[in-house]
């Protein structure tokens, strides 16, 4: 007989239908080729890397901070929404983060292991702030008052400005599939090999973007389109993947049938052998793509509406199940009062600390 978990009775509620499911779903690729987050994960994941030791010395900083410090999993509080959705949609529903100082308090009392967000957010706060939580500069960004609005990730700062406020990260997007990827890889790359000769780690937002991916579906979150983003963002040294939830699959014969050309390549063993219809098949194959795990997967909490503690907790335990290293959550925290968007990072962070919570 198999053992079913007890399941927390506001976990039972928030998960629903799908808590059975959810947490005693055992995967179909083994945990076994797995790299999984723990105490050890700095010296046991990168020690052995052409990272320096003072990116070594960045990655404990991150992983030894807040809640989850010293679990080998991470709770970040981004906030690039600003530029990234405009200033007044991102904090009309919340005006107190017009005022950069909320968004780091947030972040503290949260409990978050970072804050990630824009440099002149982190530039205006540094002295007050650097020394009491972990930053990450996001360097670039899309930004929408160009006319016709464009959709395309431009820098807005340096790497050399993020080391001189005291950041332990640079983040970065890649619009992958984009008519501008090739540029912001190229971009990018240069900035991660620069951050890390500086003592930086890197993450990288790896989002998918052309209008060839809705179809009858929107195939921007296809297991198999968001697991080669991974793939090509490790390739390009990103010490820590973001990536939003998986939601389908079969993204690339999606493409080439409706657009009637081919397009990319893959192996119909993806389908057969490496993922099933399943929430956590679908986000363990970009955890393989993140080269087995020993790129953390940090998956992307989505916009703010009305279920947003019990979407954050499903989207917790499917990431841990799958073997990801946790969760990276902005606007269904900070688009609410304030203390409900400390009890939102702490409903998170508590999925990651349970033992319960097991890897599928």
């Amino acid at each position: 007989m198999t053992a079913t978990l007890s399941v927390p009775s506001s976990w039972e509620s928030l998960l629903g239908e799908e808590a059975e499911d959810l947490l005693n779903y055992k995967a179909k690729v083994s945990q076994d080729l797995l790299h999984l987050p723990g105490p050890d994960w700095v010296d046991r994941i990168f020690a052995g890397t052409d990272r320096n030791p003072q990116v070594l010395r960045s990655l404990q900083q991150l992983y030894s901070t807040g809640r989850l410090a010293n679990t080998g999993y991470i709770s970040i509080l981004p906030v690039d929404q600003g530029i990234e959705h405009s200033a007044g949609a991102s904090f009309a529903p919340n005006p107190i983060y017009f005022d950069p100082e909320n968004i780091i308090k947030l972040a503290i009392e949260g409990g978050c292991n970072a804050v990630a967000t824009t440099l002149g957010v982190l530039g205006m706060m540094s002295r007050k702030y650097a020394h009491k939580i972990p930053f990450i500069v996001k360097i670039n960004h899309n930004e929408l008052m160009t006319f016709p609005n464009q959709f395309d990730q431009v820098m807005f700062a340096s790497v050399e400005q993020a080391w001189n406020l005291g950041a332990v990260a640079v983040g970065a997007t890649i619009y992958f599939g984009s008519e501008q990827s090739t540029r912001q890889i190229q971009e990018v790359s240069k900035a991660f090999a620069r951050a890390h000769e500086l003592g930086m780690a890197t993450i990288l937002w790896c989002y998918l973007r052309n209008n060839a991916f809705k179809q009858d579906k929107d195939y921007h979150v296809a297991a198999d389109l968001t697991g080669q983003a991974n793939h090509l963002g490790v390739t390009i040294e990103a010490d820590i993947i973001k990536q939003k939830l998986p939601e389908c699959n079969n993204g690339y014969q999606a493409v080439s049938q409706a657009m009637a050309k081919t397009y990319g390549k893959t192996d119909k063993r993806v389908y057969t052998d490496l993922t099933t219809d399943h929430p956590i098949d679908l986000t363990r194959y970009q955890v393989l793509n993140c080269y087995c795990g020993r790129a953390g997967l940090i998956n992307s909490g989505g916009a703010s509406g009305k279920n947003d503690f019990a979407e954050a907790v499903r989207t917790a335990v499917i990431n841990k199940r799958a073997g990801g290293t946790g969760l990276i959550s902005g606007r269904k925290a900070f688009q609410r009062p304030f203390e409900e968007g400390v009890k939102l990072f702490h409903a998170i962070q508590d999925v990651y600390l349970s033992a319960e919570v097991t890897i599928a």
